[in-house]
């Protein structure tokens, strides 16, 4: 059962896009909910 390399190739670029946005949507989001935070108190 030998793996189909192909798959990977084009997946590759769509799951490094995606795992960008994650990490910079991450980053404003929790700088959002801080500063949500520290407001309230």
């Amino acid at each position: 059962m030998d793996i189909d390399f192909r798959v990977a190739i084009v997946l590759a670029p769509i799951a490094i896009a995606a795992g960008w946005a994650v990490f910079n949507i991450g980053a404003a989001a929790l700088r959002q909910v801080q500063n949500f935070l520290n407001r309230e108190a």
